[in-house]
């Protein structure tokens, strides 16, 4: 079976965290006797076609190269809301993206197309499906979500795309309630993307006392509410490593300077994935103050390397997170009961090891690749029965 994925984020390079999942899925597919074909955004040095560990890739320039900047920047909604400029980057986009894809539909005869996120992806592949006549299966992530929630404009959009779609995937429970609410009658399937267990894995000794943080530094994120956390809390070694870049970086170093824990976090900007490791095999908890996250891969890393995880009880993370069980949750929001479980946990024996070793065991059960690609080849296959009933 061949399938065309089509994404805004992917690998730019070995270690690249961005969209790291999707390349993932693909090369667990073969497994599954799927092959694939990417077409993704150009982006700075990178070649207009390569293989990465034997999947081939197609990226498609869509603006002069200086205003190529909607892609890898985790922030493509609010720039295009904001600019003028963005938005006709937009245009040329979704046009080239189109173009690319049609073409990579000749090339390879894909038997399904499989769109990463509705927009911008889901967009064209409407397009792709109608044209080619094979069916569209679309995957709902969070950040896409959330832009059809509180971008008025979009609903409508998003509703066509998911009606056009023959099955419709989202990587969370929460996601999942969340799109039904949003279009009456779409159904998705529960399919969460896969981590990479061969990566992340338990090491031989923690800081009991260092915490980490890893996530794009913006509003949705909440690194904020961590550090108004660390300041109120009551282990006064506890220190905090934060891992990631974004629009916030600057505003967040200033706040731990008014409250006082500068000299307690470390900033190590973004990280490529084989980096990321020893950070979490050392901390004694990574923390996720984020407010309604699509799933929490970092919480699904986290729990791979036996590290606890304290996280807002809120979005894809209860699908990750057992209070008690697999970490702890809080009051989305709450800062002082954030700082309270975080002090909680380390004040305890062992100081939530066994909250990590039991968090190892389920995501090993639930996001290994081999795992994720027989869930997907089973909606494929069972998407290309139903077109051809």
């Amino acid at each position: 079976m061949n399938v065309l994925f089509l994404t805004h984020s992917f690998p730019r390079s070995e270690g690249d965290a961005a969209g790291s999942f999707i390349l993932r899925l693909a090369v667990a597919l073969r497994g599954e006797n799927v092959n694939v074909r990417v077409v993704a955004p150009a982006g700075a040095g990178l070649p207009a076609s390569e293989e990465m560990e034997g999947v081939s890739v197609e990226r498609f320039r869509y603006a002069p190269r200086r205003f190529e900047k909607l892609a890898y920047t985790g922030n493509m909604a609010n720039d295009v809301a904001s600019s003028w400029t963005a938005r006709l980057a937009l245009v040329g986009f979704l046009g080239s993206d189109f173009v690319h894809s049609v073409r990579a539909r000749r090339s390879f005869e894909p038997e399904l197309v499989h769109a990463h996120w509705w927009f911008p992806n889901g967009v064209v592949g409407t397009w792709v499906s109608g044209l080619a006549r094979i069916p569209l299966v679309t995957t709902l992530h969070g950040t896409d979500v959330r832009l059809a929630r509180k971008v008025g404009v979009a609903k409508p959009l998003f509703g066509h795309v998911l009606k056009h779609s023959a099955a419709v995937t989202t990587v969370s429970k929460w996601l999942k309630d969340e799109t039904e609410a949003l279009v009456p009658g779409v159904h998705p399937t529960v399919a969460p993307m896969p981590v990479a267990t061969n990566l992340f894995g338990p090491g031989s000794s923690r800081d009991g006392q260092r915490l980490l943080f890893v996530g794009r530094l913006n509003d949705q994120k909440g690194a904020e509410h961590l550090v108004h956390a660390l300041a109120t809390m009551k282990t006064p070694a506890a220190s905090l490593d934060i891992v990631g870049d974004g629009p916030n970086r600057e505003a967040l170093k200033q706040l731990a300077q008014q409250l006082g824990v500068a000299s307690r976090i470390r900033w190590h900007g973004q990280l490529s994935q084989s980096e990321l490791p020893p950070l979490y095999q050392r901390a004694a908890a990574v923390v996720i103050p984020s407010i309604d996250e699509g799933l929490g891969l970092v919480a699904v890393e986290a729990l791979l390397c036996e590290t606890p995880v304290v996280a807002f009880d809120s979005g894809g993370l209860r699908d990750v997170i057992q209070h008690e069980k697999t970490g702890l949750l809080v009051k989305p929001g709450d800062r002082a009961a954030l700082a309270s479980a975080l002090d909680n946990l380390l004040a305890r024996d062992g100081r939530g090891s066994q909250l990590g070793r039991a968090g190892r065991l389920y995501a090993l059960s639930a996001f290994a690749p081999e795992s994720a690609a027989r869930r997907y080849a089973e909606i494929y296959r069972r998407v290309l029965g139903a077109n051809a009933s």
